[in-house]
Formats: C-alpha cells, sequence, structure tokens
C-alpha cells in the first residue's frame, strides 16, 4: 500500500501516522472494553448460579458511555 494521501490524492505521511496512532488507541480502548463486558457476563452469570437460578435468556448490556449494546 501506498500510504495515506490527503484528498487532493498527494502522499500525506504526517496526517497518516496521526490517524493510524489514533486509530490505534481506539482498538485497544475497544479490546478492554470487549474484555470488560466478558468479565461481567461471567460474574453475572456465576451470581445467578450461585442463588439457585438459572440465566434462560440473553444478557443484553448498553455501555453508558459510548451507547454501544453488547449482546
Amino acid at each position: 500500500m501506498g500510504g495515506y494521501k490527503n484528498k487532493e490524492g498527494y502522499p500525506d505521511p504526517t496526517a497518516g501516522e496521526a490517524i493510524g496512532t489514533v486509530a490505534k488507541e481506539e482498538r485497544k480502548e475497544e479490546r478492554e472494553r470487549n474484555a470488560a463486558v466478558t468479565t461481567l457476563i461471567t460474574m453475572l452469570k456465576q451470581i445467578i448460579s450461585l442463588t439457585g437460578f438459572e440465566l434462560v435468556g440473553r444478557i443484553v448490556l448498553k455501555d453508558k458511555v459510548t451507547g454501544k449494546e453488547y449482546r
């Protein structure tokens, strides 16, 4: 690949590097949120089981910050 190009089609490595850095950080934050959701659901299932109940439906969570729903 030729790297990032501006809207006129010229190479713009500085902007490309900045955009790449931001995208990398966003992917890292998303992985951390996904790990937190997985841990939370596991804990909820354990609590449900310990109290003598069984989960029979899906757990749907909504992130208050991003608004993203996890199913």
